[in-house]
């Protein structure tokens, strides 16, 4: 079975079905995908392999960066450069045009960042990300005792005169282990998700950048491997959030619809293609494609 309907709606949303398509397989964990629009190219992490991998049909699968610092979550700016979130180097970085890569965050308060996990980008090019401590754990990162007390989601603001951005600014610090995020439709919440609590939670955005609120808005409940980590909106506004069995598609008013059974262990996924109705998929030792109904919110570059 590849899907768990919970929701008639479900149907409409994604199918009555998907079909999985192995586009690449042979890794040891795969996450950090992020779909290219204007060049239709994926980019995916092999965290313990330290590789950043570029994918595309006409290529298949080549490098993109190696060693990466065991690179996760990834983002692009509004000038289209590349976010990375670093597991090895504790670090949230960004790729220039010419290739050289720039620091934006890597310690709070004179103390280093846990490990940058997963990042999202609004419209102005504020940059949102979780730092819980997977990074510092063996397989996934590199093991090293953490400098922070607390695991926490931050914010760093752009720098409107096009130079490096503002100061980091912690937003919330009461996360079991924060992990994925993402913004509502209206660009008026951002969702985080923590993984250690199997709960999804939404903030308010407020003009100047700084949050609100921070309820629980949702709890990934069902059978199998998994937990909370990648986590999209789509062009509809519901929340796709990897959970128990593969991923699980919540509408914008946190009723679960249903869940994308996926065959491996999943962490993360993003839309892509001409279209944004192909969600690829890292699945532990591969990357999968399938189609949904409605598209995806894609970042445009």
């Amino acid at each position: 079975m590849s899907v768990e309907i919970r929701d008639p709606r479900f149907r409409e949303v994604v199918g009555e079905q998907v079909a999985f398509e192995k586009i690449a397989t042979g890794f040891l964990f795969t996450e950090g995908p992020l779909w290219h629009s204007r060049e239709q190219y994926l980019l995916f992490s092999d965290m313990p392999g330290d590789h950043l991998r570029r994918w595309s049909e006409r290529d298949g699968v080549t490098t993109f960066r190696k060693p990466c610092n065991q690179s996760n979550g990834l983002a692009w700016d509004p000038q289209g450069r590349l976010i990375a979130c670093e597991h090895s180097s504790s670090s949230l970085t960004r790729t220039e045009p010419d290739g050289a890569i720039t620091t934006l965050a890597s310690h709070w308060q004179g103390r280093e960042l846990n490990s940058p996990n997963d990042v999202a980008v609004d419209r102005r090019g504020a940059i949102y990300f979780s730092d819980p401590t997977y990074g510092r754990s063996e397989f996934y990162g590199r093991p090293r005792p953490t400098e922070l007390d607390f695991r926490g989601v931050y914010r760093v603001m752009p720098d409107l005169g096009g130079g490096t951005p503002h100061s980091l600014s912690l937003l919330a610090d009461d996360f079991g282990q924060p992990n994925g995020l993402c913004f509502s439709a209206d660009a008026k919440r951002l969702f985080v998700n923590d993984t250690e609590r199997a709960h999804i939670r939404v903030f308010d955005l407020n003009a100047d950048g700084s949050v609100g609120g921070g309820d629980v808005w949702a709890e990934t409940v069902g059978e199998g491997q998994g937990a909370p980590d990648g986590m999209k909106s789509d062009m509809q506004g519901n929340v796709y959030c990897c959970g128990p069995g593969g991923i699980h598609v919540f509408t914008a008013q946190a009723e679960c619809l249903g869940v994308i059974r996926v065959p491996e262990y999943t962490a993360n996924f993003a839309w892509g293609d001409a279209d944004g109705c192909s969600l690829y998929i890292t699945a532990s030792t591969s990357v999968y494609r399938i189609r949904t109904r409605v598209a995806g919110r894609l970042q445009m570059t």
